[in-house]
């Protein structure tokens, strides 16, 4: 067993719920509640929930492959480190142009994706 893929994985699994759970009440509510014309708030509405499937489908994977080897487990481990750092990489940006003040704290979803890139990359060392 590869306890840096279960780490990934259980890691990936809590992120999931956190995104359900707290962002359906700070993200998708107000969404859903705002003015935006009815076609794009129904394509975020649907891609919030293309990223719940992500993560419970990612968190899936690695619990997976830390308990069952695999031919290219090293392979998807490193494709999934990319994602959940690429995810991360996107919050980080999206802050920083935004101009805020203490910008890494107002979208503070990376601190939950990076270290499931983090664990997954180590795993596949």
């Amino acid at each position: 067993m590869n306890g840096w893929f279960l780490a990934a994985g259980l890691t990936s699994a809590g992120v999931a719920a956190v995104h359900a759970r707290a962002g359906g009440r700070d993200v998708v509510r107000p969404l859903l509640a705002g003015d935006l014309p009815d076609e794009p708030r129904r394509v975020l509405h649907s891609v919030w929930h293309m990223v719940t499937a992500d993560l419970v489908l990612a968190a899936a994977a690695l619990i997976g492959l830390a308990l069952y080897h695999h031919p290219g487990a090293n392979m998807v481990a490193w494709l999934l480190a990319a994602h959940f750092t690429a995810y991360a990489a996107v919050f980080l940006w999206i802050s920083l142009a935004a101009g805020w003040t203490r910008p890494w704290l107002r979208l503070p979803q990376w601190l939950l994706l990076l270290p499931v890139g983090a664990l997954a990359a180590v795993g596949a060392l």
